[in-house]
């Protein structure tokens, strides 16, 4: 018997305004996940007063363009439809967010992205 794990490589990266970069921060830095295995969560929080947002998105290899997986205000989730994540925590300031990434395929294999941003429903 014959037993093929599927592995893949996801890299994770932080994204904020120029100045405020230093401020939010994502864990784990990379992880190669086992189809089999648990399904790999992110983790990602900012130290920026005011900011209410987390925004999650996750790029292709060789593609330039990036993938809204959804977003946090405050612990309020909005995944984007047919993304296949869970979304938790809370993007206040000095907490967590979370992002699981369920149903793990070839095509999961990316760098995910977390950012930081303010949300003022008033504009």
């Amino acid at each position: 018997m014959t037993i093929t794990f599927l592995a893949l490589i996801i890299t994770f990266t932080v994204v904020s305004g120029a100045s405020n970069s230093d401020k939010v921060h994502q864990t784990p830095p990379e992880m190669i996940v086992a189809i089999a295995s648990k399904m790999p969560t992110l983790s990602c929080s900012h130290s920026i007063q005011g900011y209410n947002r987390i925004l999650w998105y996750k790029q292709h290899r060789n593609d330039k363009l990036l993938k809204l997986l959804g977003y946090m205000i405050a612990t309020d989730a909005n995944p984007e439809k047919e993304m296949a994540v869970v979304m938790s925590g809370s993007a206040e300031e000095g907490k967590n967010a979370t992002l699981e990434i369920q149903n793990i395929i070839m095509e999961s294999s990316a760098v995910y992205f977390c950012a930081a941003s303010f949300h003022n429903a008033a504009y």
